[in-house]
């Protein structure tokens, strides 16, 4: 059975659209986020699978978290009412995106999947992932925790679709700061979400 399912516009974050130069990056940058555009592109112009082309991104990500000079201040700037996306660079010709996500202490997502591979690297505090899979249940479906992640700043996770339904969450105390690349340009689709569920889920 086909699961029960909201439009991706229910889970997009509150974003303000960055400025882009002609090559797709933010107006107002770092020399260390350009590199890093530079190393995510190489990555991506392989022509590898998804899959391959997301653990070469996660490469490329790792060295560059926690870094200081990476983001500029505004680009770490939060919202009191829910996590807020910062787009950081979108290619121009539609290949990937990089994004800043900013989470205060208890927001979270809703439980999701993706329009295409990921990659995501903690560059401050901590983030909370609860991962499902999806189980046939009479008489619908129900989605059934598949494990829990807790990742430190410098941890890097990489996946491609299918098996990507998770929900994340800032469970400490303080800001957490978790850079995302996806393997489309978010700036067009409006969203990195494919599908968010409306299903028992295991909590």
């Amino acid at each position: 059975m086909t699961p029960t399912a909201s439009s991706p516009t229910a889970d997009r974050t509150t974003h303000r659209t960055t400025a882009r130069t002609s090559d797709g990056t933010a107006a107002r940058t770092t020399d260390r986020l350009r590199t890093l555009v530079g190393g995510i592109r190489a990555a991506v112009d392989r022509g590898l699978p998804p899959e391959a082309t997301a653990w070469l991104v996660a490469d490329a990500l790792r060295p560059h978290l926690t870094a200081p000079d990476l983001l500029t201040p505004a680009q770490c700037e939060g919202d009191p009412d829910r996590y807020r996306q910062h787009v950081l660079h979108a290619e121009p010709d539609g290949m990937f995106s990089l994004v800043a996500l900013v989470w205060l202490p208890g927001q979270q997502t809703s439980i999701h999947d993706h329009v295409s591979w990921c990659v995501t690297g903690i560059h401050r505090g901590e983030e909370h992932e609860r991962r499902y899979r999806l189980v046939p249940d009479r008489p619908g479906a129900r989605l059934e925790a598949a494990g829990d992640l807790v990742s430190p700043a410098g941890t890097v996770t990489a996946f491609a679709p299918p098996g990507d339904i998770h929900r994340v969450c800032n469970g400490g105390t303080d800001t957490a700061i978790s850079l995302h690349v996806y393997g489309a340009d978010i700036t067009r689709l409006g969203s990195s979400v494919r599908r968010v569920y409306r299903l028992p889920a295991d909590r």
